[in-house]
């Protein structure tokens, strides 16, 4: 069976991201370890129904990134709906962590914001630059995990309100990226339609070449043959020439004895 050719026809599967090599994903797994250690240690197990919804909050994120960078195989409608449903659980986990500091008397870190009034700040500049150099410089799990219990709840409830802020944006540049090429190249209806098109007119070009190479074929045989029918030609009337020149001399060779047996 004949190949197509992708450069031609194109790919209807798109290649699978790695997600395993993406920043995001690599902080949503931070994510879910820090929250389900957070719970171990702050939220009573079964006092306080926050600690459940934590935990699936930061599990629906992780999760979801993955299932919808493999969806996106065949669907950049579902990879996107997805990781917005990953980016949804996320704000919900923002959420939890907001509450949980302002709930408790605690402090973020920074300046104020929009998120909660002044009084909830401490400003400390110096340990929240250090705090955002360190997330931002650092992605994979070992780099925060030794550090799980050895935070207090408010500086756990911090790096997460961090971290979720640092993915939520990571995501969004990401989802941009894949809107571009979902404006750009269409989904997989329409690259199965470029596909089997492609393919459909690399069969005719290929036909047309077949074609176009017997009508060559044709021509030099047709060639080929005329040429070997003027050399037949010129081979029998050279023939007939030498049996003329034959019987010439043969006859005149008769007419030389004729003569020749008179004189004696």
């Amino acid at each position: 069976m004949e190949k197509y050719n992708d450069k031609k026809t194109g790919k209807v599967l798109k290649v699978q991201a790695q997600w395993k090599d993406l920043y995001f994903y690599q902080k949503s797994d931070v994510i879910y370890q820090m929250a389900f250690v957070f719970c171990d240690r702050f939220i009573h197990l079964y006092k306080d129904r926050t600690r459940d919804q934590v935990i699936q909050a930061a599990r629906s994120c992780k999760q979801n990134i993955v299932e919808g960078l493999s969806d996106g195989v065949t669907s950049a409608e579902m990879q996107l709906k997805l990781l917005n449903v990953a980016r949804s659980s996320l704000q919900e986990l923002r959420e939890d962590f907001e509450d949980y500091i302002k709930s408790r008397n605690l402090k973020f870190f920074g300046n104020p914001t929009d998120m909660a009034p002044q009084h909830y700040f401490d400003h400390d500049t110096a340990r929240y630059d250090a705090m955002l150099a360190y997330c931002r410089t650092h992605n994979k799990l070992e780099a925060y995990e030794p550090f799980f219990r050895q935070w207090t709840d408010e500086e756990l409830c911090n790096y997460g309100l961090t971290i979720c802020h640092m993915t939520d944006k990571m995501m969004m540049s990401f989802m941009q990226k894949l809107e571009h090429e979902f404006v750009t190249e269409g989904g997989i209806k329409e690259r199965m339609y470029r596909a089997r098109t492609g393919y459909r007119q690399q069969q005719d070009e290929r036909l047309k070449q077949l074609e176009q190479q017997l009508q060559e074929a044709l021509q030099e045989t047709a060639k080929w043959k005329a040429e070997a029918q003027k050399w037949q030609a010129a081979n029998e009337n050279l023939k007939q020439r030498a049996l003329k020149a034959y019987y010439e001399q043969q006859d005149e060779i008769k007419r030389l004895k004729e003569e020749l047996s008179k004189k004696i």
